[in-house]
């Protein structure tokens, strides 16, 4: 009995050309997507965090903005990745990180970082690690934001950007994440402890997040 020998006509070249065409974008773009946890998942565009990219994180006054930026750090360092922050002052404590789930072994924080090296150890750090969470600066030069947009983009990094309360970052962004505040639970009127927040969270953007998408994400402790 004859071997069935695989056909080399050109017939059989095409489709099968056809077919790796179909599987490649789809593999490329699952290597390039940062997963994130449940409930967030639900409201990103793939249910992930694109790698190359910039996200801002934004709110104003006590809305919960710093915590919905490390719950992304947390989903690099959950993976196995590093990620890093950019802290202009004090305000980016490890307690809280740690608290939604930021390995802290591979999260270093650089800081009290001044407006004019800010650009400089941001770019640094996008070199070498997946995902860099920056403060920013009030006043910040629109070819610093070109060059670090491009810096992401280069390295295949992610550039979580947390703008000072009540502003936004004044570059592109693959997504626009707003934390719009929360209430808290587990309080009551006698004095009982608080168990927990629940943020309403706003995500845009472009191109699949042109469509917003709001929902709460919920935390304990």
């Amino acid at each position: 009995m004859g071997v069935t020998r695989p056909r080399r006509d050109e017939g059989a070249r095409v489709r099968l050309r056809e077919v790796a065409g179909r599987v490649q974008p789809l593999t490329l773009a699952q290597e390039r997507l940062l997963p994130v946890a449940e409930p967030l998942r639900e409201l990103l565009p793939g249910g992930g965090l694109r790698r190359g990219t910039v996200v801002s994180v934004e709110g104003t006054g006590a809305t919960g903005a710093t915590s919905l930026a490390f719950t992304l750090a947390a989903a690099a360092t959950e993976t196995g990745e590093w990620a890093a922050a950019v802290a202009l002052s004090d305000t980016l404590g490890m307690e809280a990180a740690s608290e939604v789930g930021v390995a802290l072994e591979r999260f270093p924080v650089v800081r009290h970082v001044p407006p004019d090296r800010w650009a400089t150890v941001v770019a640094a750090l996008l070199d070498g690690i997946t995902l860099v969470v920056a403060e920013v600066p009030r006043r910040v030069r629109a070819g610093d934001v070109r060059r670090l947009t491009a810096r992401a983009r280069e390295r295949d990094a992610v550039l979580v950007a947390l703008p000072p309360p009540g502003a936004t970052w004044a570059g592109d962004a693959a997504l626009r994440i707003t934390s719009e505040g929360g209430t808290w639970t587990g309080a009551t009127h006698d004095g009982g402890p608080v168990t927990g927040r629940a943020l309403r969270v706003r995500v845009g953007g472009r191109g699949e997040a042109a469509r917003h998408r709001v929902g709460a994400l919920a935390r304990t402790g």
